[in-house]
Protein backbone atom coordinates (compact mmCIF):
# COMPACT_ATOMS: atom_id res chain seq x y z
CA UNK A 1 0.00 0.00 0.00
CA UNK A 2 0.74 3.78 -0.73
CA UNK A 3 0.02 4.61 2.77
CA UNK A 4 -1.58 2.81 6.14
CA UNK A 5 -5.54 2.24 5.90
CA UNK A 6 -7.91 5.13 7.18
CA UNK A 7 -11.50 4.82 7.91
CA UNK A 8 -12.81 6.65 4.60
CA UNK A 9 -11.16 3.51 2.83
CA UNK A 10 -13.86 1.05 4.08
CA UNK A 11 -15.99 3.14 1.36
CA UNK A 12 -13.05 3.48 -1.29
CA UNK A 13 -12.14 -0.08 -1.26
CA UNK A 14 -16.01 -1.00 -1.74
CA UNK A 15 -17.41 1.81 -3.43
CA UNK A 16 -17.16 0.27 -7.48
CA UNK A 17 -19.52 -2.40 -5.78
CA UNK A 18 -22.32 0.07 -5.91
CA UNK A 19 -21.92 1.28 -9.34
CA UNK A 20 -21.81 -2.64 -10.18
CA UNK A 21 -25.02 -3.63 -8.80
CA UNK A 22 -26.73 -0.32 -9.71
CA UNK A 23 -25.61 -1.88 -13.49
CA UNK A 24 -26.82 -4.99 -12.80
CA UNK A 25 -30.06 -4.40 -10.82
CA UNK A 26 -31.05 -2.08 -14.21
CA UNK A 27 -29.92 -3.85 -16.84
CA UNK A 28 -31.15 -7.42 -16.51
CA UNK A 29 -34.19 -6.92 -15.39
CA UNK A 30 -35.17 -3.69 -16.36
CA UNK A 31 -33.89 -1.73 -19.62
CA UNK A 32 -32.74 -4.91 -21.71
CA UNK A 33 -36.25 -7.14 -21.63
CA UNK A 34 -38.11 -3.72 -22.64
CA UNK A 35 -35.57 -3.37 -25.62
CA UNK A 36 -35.91 -6.81 -26.22
CA UNK A 37 -39.87 -6.13 -26.14
CA UNK A 38 -39.38 -3.49 -28.29
CA UNK A 39 -37.36 -5.28 -31.15
CA UNK A 40 -38.67 -8.66 -31.56
CA UNK A 41 -42.29 -8.26 -29.86
CA UNK A 42 -44.62 -10.07 -27.98
CA UNK A 43 -44.42 -13.87 -29.71
CA UNK A 44 -40.64 -14.95 -28.50
CA UNK A 45 -39.38 -12.45 -26.28
CA UNK A 46 -38.34 -14.74 -23.98
CA UNK A 47 -36.43 -16.98 -26.04
CA UNK A 48 -34.86 -13.67 -27.18
CA UNK A 49 -34.53 -12.43 -23.45
CA UNK A 50 -33.09 -16.12 -22.92
CA UNK A 51 -30.23 -15.99 -25.82
CA UNK A 52 -28.57 -12.71 -24.89
CA UNK A 53 -28.71 -13.75 -20.81
CA UNK A 54 -26.87 -16.87 -22.25
CA UNK A 55 -24.29 -15.78 -24.09
CA UNK A 56 -23.45 -12.75 -21.83
CA UNK A 57 -23.24 -14.79 -18.72
CA UNK A 58 -21.19 -17.26 -20.03
CA UNK A 59 -18.95 -14.34 -21.67
CA UNK A 60 -18.67 -12.94 -17.97
CA UNK A 61 -17.05 -16.31 -16.67
CA UNK A 62 -14.71 -16.05 -19.27
CA UNK A 63 -13.14 -12.39 -19.23
CA UNK A 64 -13.97 -12.06 -15.15
CA UNK A 65 -10.99 -15.06 -14.79
CA UNK A 66 -9.19 -13.79 -17.34
CA UNK A 67 -8.98 -9.96 -15.99
CA UNK A 68 -8.55 -11.63 -12.36
CA UNK A 69 -5.03 -13.29 -13.76
CA UNK A 70 -4.22 -10.35 -15.58
CA UNK A 71 -4.25 -7.73 -12.63
CA UNK A 72 -3.21 -10.06 -10.29
CA UNK A 73 0.35 -9.44 -12.43
CA UNK A 74 -0.29 -6.11 -13.43
CA UNK A 75 2.38 -3.50 -12.62
CA UNK A 76 1.01 -0.51 -14.13
CA UNK A 77 1.85 2.58 -12.52
CA UNK A 78 -1.59 2.99 -10.92
CA UNK A 79 -1.47 -0.38 -9.49
CA UNK A 80 -2.88 -3.96 -9.70
CA UNK A 81 -6.07 -3.33 -9.73
CA UNK A 82 -7.22 0.70 -10.36
CA UNK A 83 -6.47 0.52 -13.96
CA UNK A 84 -8.67 -2.29 -15.17
CA UNK A 85 -11.73 -0.51 -12.65
CA UNK A 86 -10.88 2.51 -14.83
CA UNK A 87 -11.08 1.11 -18.19
CA UNK A 88 -14.12 -0.78 -17.34
CA UNK A 89 -16.09 2.14 -16.43
CA UNK A 90 -15.05 3.97 -19.76
CA UNK A 91 -15.92 1.19 -21.73
CA UNK A 92 -19.17 0.72 -19.96
CA UNK A 93 -19.58 4.82 -20.20
CA UNK A 94 -19.33 3.96 -24.12
CA UNK A 95 -21.75 1.17 -24.64
CA UNK A 96 -24.61 2.73 -22.65
CA UNK A 97 -25.10 5.70 -25.06
CA UNK A 98 -24.47 3.23 -27.51
CA UNK A 99 -27.91 1.01 -26.38
CA UNK A 100 -29.32 4.51 -25.76
CA UNK A 101 -29.24 5.11 -29.96
CA UNK A 102 -29.99 1.43 -30.30
CA UNK A 103 -32.96 2.27 -29.42
CA UNK A 104 -33.83 3.98 -32.92
CA UNK A 105 -33.06 0.72 -34.26
CA UNK A 106 -35.96 -1.92 -35.66
CA UNK A 107 -36.47 -5.76 -36.03
CA UNK A 108 -33.67 -8.01 -36.26
CA UNK A 109 -31.49 -5.12 -36.48
CA UNK A 110 -32.16 -3.64 -32.85
CA UNK A 111 -31.57 -6.92 -31.59
CA UNK A 112 -28.38 -7.50 -32.82
CA UNK A 113 -26.91 -4.78 -32.25
CA UNK A 114 -28.10 -4.71 -28.41
CA UNK A 115 -27.11 -8.19 -28.25
CA UNK A 116 -23.42 -7.12 -29.64
CA UNK A 117 -23.68 -4.44 -26.88
CA UNK A 118 -24.90 -6.55 -24.00
CA UNK A 119 -21.82 -9.19 -24.73
CA UNK A 120 -19.64 -5.56 -24.74
CA UNK A 121 -21.17 -4.37 -21.60
CA UNK A 122 -20.41 -7.43 -20.10
CA UNK A 123 -17.14 -7.47 -21.02
CA UNK A 124 -16.63 -4.12 -19.46
CA UNK A 125 -18.28 -4.80 -16.88
CA UNK A 126 -16.69 -8.06 -15.45
CA UNK A 127 -13.02 -6.25 -16.30
CA UNK A 128 -14.32 -4.42 -13.07
CA UNK A 129 -15.51 -6.66 -11.38
CA UNK A 130 -12.75 -8.97 -11.35
CA UNK A 131 -10.41 -6.02 -10.58
CA UNK A 132 -12.94 -4.52 -7.88
CA UNK A 133 -13.03 -8.23 -5.79
CA UNK A 134 -9.25 -8.45 -5.52
CA UNK A 135 -9.18 -4.86 -3.40
CA UNK A 136 -10.50 -6.94 -0.11
CA UNK A 137 -7.61 -9.25 -0.54
CA UNK A 138 -4.83 -6.77 -1.47
CA UNK A 139 -5.34 -4.48 1.10
CA UNK A 140 -6.93 -5.28 4.30
CA UNK A 141 -5.41 -6.87 6.76
CA UNK A 142 -7.42 -10.17 7.98
CA UNK A 143 -8.40 -8.39 10.88
CA UNK A 144 -9.88 -6.30 9.81
CA UNK A 145 -11.61 -7.39 6.39
CA UNK A 146 -15.18 -8.93 8.42
CA UNK A 147 -15.64 -4.86 8.54
CA UNK A 148 -14.77 -4.18 4.96
CA UNK A 149 -17.01 -7.22 3.93
CA UNK A 150 -19.71 -5.64 5.83
CA UNK A 151 -19.45 -2.46 4.39
CA UNK A 152 -19.09 -4.11 0.51
CA UNK A 153 -22.17 -5.65 1.42
CA UNK A 154 -24.08 -2.77 2.37
CA UNK A 155 -23.30 -1.51 -0.90
CA UNK A 156 -23.83 -4.39 -3.02
CA UNK A 157 -27.41 -4.73 -2.14
CA UNK A 158 -29.74 -2.73 -0.55
CA UNK A 159 -28.12 0.55 -1.56
CA UNK A 160 -28.15 -0.28 -5.10
CA UNK A 161 -31.75 -1.42 -4.55
CA UNK A 162 -33.30 1.64 -3.12
CA UNK A 163 -31.70 4.00 -5.84
CA UNK A 164 -33.24 1.75 -8.79
CA UNK A 165 -36.40 1.46 -6.99
CA UNK A 166 -36.86 5.13 -6.24
CA UNK A 167 -34.98 6.93 -9.07
CA UNK A 168 -33.66 4.63 -11.96
CA UNK A 169 -36.95 2.50 -11.78
CA UNK A 170 -38.97 5.22 -12.38
CA UNK A 171 -37.39 7.22 -14.82
CA UNK A 172 -37.74 3.49 -17.08
CA UNK A 173 -41.24 3.33 -16.39
CA UNK A 174 -41.64 6.71 -16.98
CA UNK A 175 -40.33 5.94 -20.69
CA UNK A 176 -37.21 7.86 -19.97
CA UNK A 177 -34.46 5.87 -21.14
CA UNK A 178 -31.79 8.39 -21.89
CA UNK A 179 -32.10 9.87 -18.40
CA UNK A 180 -32.13 6.56 -16.70
CA UNK A 181 -28.91 5.12 -18.70
CA UNK A 182 -27.42 9.15 -18.04
CA UNK A 183 -28.13 8.21 -13.83
CA UNK A 184 -26.42 4.78 -14.57
CA UNK A 185 -22.79 6.43 -16.46
CA UNK A 186 -23.05 8.86 -13.76
CA UNK A 187 -23.02 6.84 -11.00
CA UNK A 188 -20.23 4.45 -12.76
CA UNK A 189 -18.24 7.52 -13.20
CA UNK A 190 -18.42 8.82 -9.60
CA UNK A 191 -17.93 5.35 -8.04
CA UNK A 192 -14.51 4.98 -10.42
CA UNK A 193 -13.45 8.21 -9.27
CA UNK A 194 -13.66 7.60 -5.55
CA UNK A 195 -12.14 4.30 -6.33
CA UNK A 196 -9.12 5.86 -7.60
CA UNK A 197 -8.53 7.04 -4.29
CA UNK A 198 -7.47 3.37 -2.98
CA UNK A 199 -4.12 3.35 -1.68
CA UNK A 200 -2.59 0.42 -3.91
CA UNK A 201 1.08 1.22 -5.54
CA UNK A 202 2.83 -0.26 -8.23
CA UNK A 203 4.15 -3.78 -8.33
CA UNK A 204 7.97 -3.57 -9.15
CA UNK A 205 7.39 -7.05 -10.68
CA UNK A 206 4.57 -9.54 -11.63
CA UNK A 207 4.48 -12.42 -8.43
CA UNK A 208 4.31 -15.40 -10.38
CA UNK A 209 4.82 -17.01 -13.58
CA UNK A 210 1.89 -16.71 -16.48
CA UNK A 211 0.43 -20.12 -16.13
CA UNK A 212 -2.47 -20.37 -18.87
CA UNK A 213 -3.66 -24.03 -17.61
CA UNK A 214 -6.50 -22.38 -14.56
CA UNK A 215 -7.95 -20.41 -17.64
CA UNK A 216 -7.94 -23.09 -19.97
CA UNK A 217 -9.50 -25.47 -17.99
CA UNK A 218 -12.79 -23.09 -16.81
CA UNK A 219 -12.72 -22.12 -20.79
CA UNK A 220 -13.32 -26.07 -20.88
CA UNK A 221 -15.72 -26.23 -18.25
CA UNK A 222 -17.89 -23.19 -19.80
CA UNK A 223 -17.79 -24.48 -23.35
CA UNK A 224 -18.91 -28.17 -21.90
CA UNK A 225 -21.70 -26.04 -19.48
CA UNK A 226 -22.80 -24.31 -22.70
CA UNK A 227 -23.10 -26.86 -25.23
CA UNK A 228 -25.06 -28.72 -22.05
CA UNK A 229 -27.63 -25.64 -21.63
CA UNK A 230 -27.73 -25.62 -25.63
CA UNK A 231 -28.92 -28.90 -26.03
CA UNK A 232 -31.50 -29.15 -23.25
CA UNK A 233 -33.25 -25.29 -24.44
CA UNK A 234 -33.12 -27.05 -28.24
CA UNK A 235 -34.92 -30.27 -26.74
CA UNK A 236 -37.51 -27.53 -24.70
CA UNK A 237 -37.89 -25.84 -28.26
CA UNK A 238 -38.92 -28.90 -29.90
CA UNK A 239 -40.70 -29.64 -27.37
CA UNK A 240 -43.20 -26.90 -27.74
CA UNK A 241 -43.32 -27.07 -31.35
CA UNK A 242 -45.53 -30.53 -30.82
CA UNK A 243 -48.90 -30.17 -31.56
CA UNK A 244 -50.60 -32.55 -28.72
CA UNK A 245 -54.74 -33.06 -28.94
CA UNK A 246 -55.14 -32.28 -25.29
CA UNK A 247 -56.96 -30.24 -22.46
CA UNK A 248 -54.87 -26.74 -22.62
CA UNK A 249 -54.43 -27.12 -18.34
CA UNK A 250 -52.84 -30.77 -19.07
CA UNK A 251 -51.17 -29.26 -22.02
CA UNK A 252 -49.54 -26.51 -19.91
CA UNK A 253 -48.52 -29.24 -16.88
CA UNK A 254 -46.82 -30.75 -19.43
CA UNK A 255 -44.58 -28.78 -20.81
CA UNK A 256 -43.81 -27.23 -16.73
CA UNK A 257 -42.76 -30.69 -15.93
CA UNK A 258 -40.62 -30.76 -19.72
CA UNK A 259 -38.92 -27.36 -18.28
CA UNK A 260 -38.38 -28.56 -14.68
CA UNK A 261 -37.24 -31.96 -15.66
CA UNK A 262 -34.81 -29.83 -18.89
CA UNK A 263 -33.59 -27.57 -16.45
CA UNK A 264 -32.79 -30.10 -13.50
CA UNK A 265 -30.61 -31.94 -16.11
CA UNK A 266 -28.99 -29.07 -17.29
CA UNK A 267 -28.26 -28.55 -13.24
CA UNK A 268 -27.01 -31.70 -12.58
CA UNK A 269 -25.31 -32.72 -15.62
CA UNK A 270 -23.53 -29.63 -15.47
CA UNK A 271 -22.52 -29.80 -12.49
CA UNK A 272 -21.08 -33.00 -13.08
CA UNK A 273 -19.61 -32.24 -16.49
CA UNK A 274 -18.01 -29.15 -15.36
CA UNK A 275 -16.84 -30.63 -11.79
CA UNK A 276 -14.93 -33.88 -13.81
CA UNK A 277 -12.99 -31.03 -16.15
CA UNK A 278 -12.15 -28.51 -13.16
CA UNK A 279 -11.25 -31.54 -10.29
CA UNK A 280 -10.50 -34.63 -12.46
CA UNK A 281 -11.49 -38.16 -11.28
CA UNK A 282 -11.28 -37.14 -7.36
CA UNK A 283 -14.60 -34.98 -7.73
CA UNK A 284 -16.06 -38.97 -7.51
CA UNK A 285 -14.63 -39.03 -3.78
CA UNK A 286 -16.25 -35.63 -2.99
CA UNK A 287 -20.32 -36.51 -3.61
CA UNK A 288 -21.20 -33.78 -0.61
CA UNK A 289 -19.29 -31.10 -3.02
CA UNK A 290 -20.62 -32.26 -6.04
CA UNK A 291 -24.46 -32.05 -4.70
CA UNK A 292 -24.15 -28.80 -2.59
CA UNK A 293 -22.97 -27.19 -5.52
CA UNK A 294 -25.92 -28.72 -7.24
CA UNK A 295 -28.06 -27.65 -4.53
CA UNK A 296 -26.39 -23.86 -4.79
CA UNK A 297 -27.25 -24.01 -8.91
CA UNK A 298 -30.47 -24.75 -8.47
CA UNK A 299 -31.67 -22.37 -5.96
CA UNK A 300 -29.90 -19.43 -7.67
CA UNK A 301 -31.18 -20.97 -10.84
CA UNK A 302 -35.17 -19.69 -9.77
CA UNK A 303 -34.04 -16.76 -7.66
CA UNK A 304 -32.11 -15.56 -10.19
CA UNK A 305 -34.61 -15.91 -13.18
CA UNK A 306 -37.64 -14.57 -11.47
CA UNK A 307 -36.04 -10.74 -11.49
CA UNK A 308 -35.26 -11.57 -15.40
CA UNK A 309 -38.86 -12.42 -16.12
CA UNK A 310 -40.90 -10.18 -13.61
CA UNK A 311 -41.19 -6.98 -15.74
CA UNK A 312 -43.12 -9.77 -18.09
CA UNK A 313 -44.98 -11.83 -15.92
CA UNK A 314 -46.14 -7.89 -14.45
CA UNK A 315 -47.29 -6.97 -17.93
CA UNK A 316 -49.07 -10.60 -18.29
CA UNK A 317 -51.08 -10.47 -14.94
CA UNK A 318 -51.94 -6.63 -15.14
CA UNK A 319 -53.89 -5.47 -18.65
CA UNK A 320 -52.69 -1.51 -16.82
CA UNK A 321 -48.91 -2.29 -16.87
CA UNK A 322 -48.35 -2.46 -20.46
CA UNK A 323 -44.65 -1.55 -21.86
CA UNK A 324 -42.23 0.47 -19.25
CA UNK A 325 -45.10 1.08 -17.26
CA UNK A 326 -44.05 -2.51 -15.20
CA UNK A 327 -40.30 -0.86 -14.67
CA UNK A 328 -41.73 0.74 -11.54
CA UNK A 329 -43.41 -2.09 -10.07
CA UNK A 330 -40.68 -4.19 -10.65
CA UNK A 331 -38.26 -2.14 -9.07
CA UNK A 332 -40.67 -1.94 -5.87
CA UNK A 333 -40.84 -5.56 -5.34
CA UNK A 334 -37.38 -5.74 -6.06
CA UNK A 335 -37.09 -3.38 -3.22
CA UNK A 336 -39.03 -5.57 -1.17
CA UNK A 337 -36.78 -8.36 -2.22
CA UNK A 338 -33.42 -6.54 -0.55
CA UNK A 339 -35.06 -5.39 2.25
CA UNK A 340 -36.19 -8.92 3.24
CA UNK A 341 -32.88 -10.44 1.94
CA UNK A 342 -30.93 -7.99 4.48
CA UNK A 343 -33.61 -8.96 7.29
CA UNK A 344 -32.35 -12.28 7.32
CA UNK A 345 -28.92 -12.44 5.88
CA UNK A 346 -27.18 -11.66 9.17
CA UNK A 347 -29.25 -13.43 11.71
CA UNK A 348 -28.93 -16.61 9.25
CA UNK A 349 -25.42 -17.22 10.20
CA UNK A 350 -26.08 -17.69 13.58
CA UNK A 351 -29.28 -19.56 13.40
CA UNK A 352 -27.06 -21.90 11.10
CA UNK A 353 -24.82 -22.29 13.52
CA UNK A 354 -27.35 -22.82 16.27
CA UNK A 355 -29.69 -25.32 13.92
CA UNK A 356 -27.69 -26.96 11.23
CA UNK A 357 -27.06 -25.52 7.84
CA UNK A 358 -28.98 -27.96 5.67
CA UNK A 359 -32.31 -27.48 7.98
CA UNK A 360 -31.84 -23.76 6.91
CA UNK A 361 -31.13 -24.05 3.48
CA UNK A 362 -34.47 -26.51 3.22
CA UNK A 363 -36.77 -24.26 5.05
CA UNK A 364 -34.73 -21.41 2.15
CA UNK A 365 -36.15 -23.24 -0.23
CA UNK A 366 -39.39 -23.47 1.36
CA UNK A 367 -39.51 -20.45 1.53
CA UNK A 368 -39.01 -19.65 -2.09
CA UNK A 369 -41.59 -22.02 -3.27
CA UNK A 370 -44.05 -20.41 -1.06
CA UNK A 371 -43.52 -17.00 -1.79
CA UNK A 372 -43.82 -18.21 -5.60
CA UNK A 373 -46.89 -19.74 -4.81
CA UNK A 374 -48.51 -16.84 -3.66
CA UNK A 375 -47.47 -14.94 -6.10
CA UNK A 376 -48.91 -16.83 -9.16
CA UNK A 377 -51.78 -17.84 -7.14
CA UNK A 378 -53.47 -14.55 -6.47
CA UNK A 379 -53.94 -12.10 -8.97
CA UNK A 380 -52.85 -8.80 -6.86
CA UNK A 381 -50.09 -6.06 -6.11
CA UNK A 382 -50.51 -6.79 -2.61
CA UNK A 383 -50.30 -10.59 -2.85
CA UNK A 384 -47.21 -9.93 -5.52
CA UNK A 385 -45.15 -7.75 -2.83
CA UNK A 386 -45.75 -9.86 0.05
CA UNK A 387 -44.85 -13.16 -2.09
CA UNK A 388 -41.85 -11.05 -3.31
CA UNK A 389 -40.85 -10.40 0.22
CA UNK A 390 -41.25 -14.32 1.24
CA UNK A 391 -38.80 -15.19 -1.05
CA UNK A 392 -36.39 -12.37 -0.20
CA UNK A 393 -36.60 -13.55 3.06
CA UNK A 394 -35.69 -17.25 1.89
CA UNK A 395 -32.63 -15.46 -0.24
CA UNK A 396 -31.10 -13.95 2.58
CA UNK A 397 -31.49 -17.39 4.31
CA UNK A 398 -29.70 -19.64 1.87
CA UNK A 399 -26.92 -16.89 1.32
CA UNK A 400 -25.89 -17.48 4.62
CA UNK A 401 -26.68 -21.03 4.98
CA UNK A 402 -25.37 -22.03 1.69
CA UNK A 403 -22.02 -20.60 1.56
CA UNK A 404 -21.30 -21.60 5.07
CA UNK A 405 -22.21 -25.53 4.74
CA UNK A 406 -19.53 -25.40 1.68
CA UNK A 407 -17.06 -23.76 3.38
CA UNK A 408 -17.56 -26.92 6.05
CA UNK A 409 -17.55 -29.41 3.46
CA UNK A 410 -14.46 -28.22 0.88
CA UNK A 411 -11.02 -29.60 1.32
CA UNK A 412 -9.60 -28.18 3.72
CA UNK A 413 -6.18 -27.34 2.14
CA UNK A 414 -7.92 -26.41 -1.21
CA UNK A 415 -11.04 -24.29 -0.12
CA UNK A 416 -9.86 -21.25 -2.63
CA UNK A 417 -9.81 -24.10 -5.66
CA UNK A 418 -13.05 -25.30 -4.62
CA UNK A 419 -15.12 -22.63 -3.35
CA UNK A 420 -13.94 -20.77 -6.77
CA UNK A 421 -15.06 -23.64 -8.82
CA UNK A 422 -18.39 -23.04 -7.57
CA UNK A 423 -18.67 -19.39 -8.82
CA UNK A 424 -19.88 -21.09 -12.09
CA UNK A 425 -23.08 -22.09 -10.49
CA UNK A 426 -23.42 -17.91 -10.26
CA UNK A 427 -23.40 -17.32 -14.00
CA UNK A 428 -24.82 -21.10 -14.87
CA UNK A 429 -27.95 -20.11 -13.10
CA UNK A 430 -28.96 -17.49 -15.01
CA UNK A 431 -28.04 -18.67 -18.52
CA UNK A 432 -30.00 -22.35 -17.91
CA UNK A 433 -33.48 -20.54 -16.23
CA UNK A 434 -33.50 -17.98 -19.27
CA UNK A 435 -32.37 -20.02 -21.85
CA UNK A 436 -34.66 -23.25 -21.10
CA UNK A 437 -37.62 -21.13 -19.63
CA UNK A 438 -37.79 -18.64 -22.48
CA UNK A 439 -39.25 -20.97 -25.39
CA UNK A 440 -42.07 -22.30 -22.64
CA UNK A 441 -43.28 -18.37 -21.79
CA UNK A 442 -43.45 -17.40 -25.12
CA UNK A 443 -46.35 -20.34 -25.82
CA UNK A 444 -47.72 -20.75 -22.46
CA UNK A 445 -47.01 -17.27 -20.56
CA UNK A 446 -45.06 -15.98 -17.98
CA UNK A 447 -47.05 -17.26 -14.69
CA UNK A 448 -46.30 -20.32 -15.91
CA UNK A 449 -42.48 -20.31 -15.88
CA UNK A 450 -42.41 -18.44 -12.42
CA UNK A 451 -44.51 -21.14 -11.43
CA UNK A 452 -41.26 -23.26 -12.73
CA UNK A 453 -39.36 -21.81 -10.87
CA UNK A 454 -41.04 -22.23 -7.40
CA UNK A 455 -40.97 -25.93 -8.56
CA UNK A 456 -36.46 -25.51 -8.37
CA UNK A 457 -36.70 -24.15 -4.98
CA UNK A 458 -37.91 -27.41 -4.71
CA UNK A 459 -35.71 -29.29 -6.39
CA UNK A 460 -32.72 -28.10 -4.31
CA UNK A 461 -33.99 -29.13 -1.35
CA UNK A 462 -33.86 -32.45 -2.58
CA UNK A 463 -30.40 -32.09 -3.73
CA UNK A 464 -29.26 -31.52 0.17
CA UNK A 465 -30.35 -35.30 0.98
CA UNK A 466 -27.04 -36.17 -0.47
CA UNK A 467 -25.06 -34.20 1.15
CA UNK A 468 -23.14 -34.80 4.65
CA UNK A 469 -22.84 -31.86 6.89
CA UNK A 470 -19.09 -32.45 7.57
CA UNK A 471 -15.70 -31.38 6.37
CA UNK A 472 -13.89 -33.10 4.01
CA UNK A 473 -10.98 -33.60 4.23
CA UNK A 474 -8.28 -34.94 1.42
Amino acid sequence: MSRPLRWHDLITVNIYWFALNTRSQTLSPLIIPLLVQQFIGEESKGSAVGSIRLWALMTAVLVQALIGILSDRSTAKLGRRRPFILLGTLGEIIIFALIGFSTSLEGQTGYAVLFGLYILSMMASNTAHAATQGLIPDLAPESQRGRYSGVKALLELPLPLLLVSLVIGKLVSSGNLWAALITLMGVLVVCAAIAMFVPEQRQEQAPFVLDWTPFLRLALMTAAFTLLILGMGAFVRWFMTLKLDMDPRLWGAAAAAVGVAAMAVAIGGGVLVSLRIGVGKDIQYLPSFTWWVINRLAFLTASTNIATFLLFFLQERFVELEGEKAAGPAATIALFVGIFILLTAAPGGWLADRFGKKILIGIAGLLGAGGIALLVIVPSMTAIYIGGSIVGAGIGLFYSANWALGTEIVPRKQAGRFLGLSNLAGAGAGAIGAYIGGPIADVLGYTLIIGVYGFLFLVSILALLGIQEKRVNV
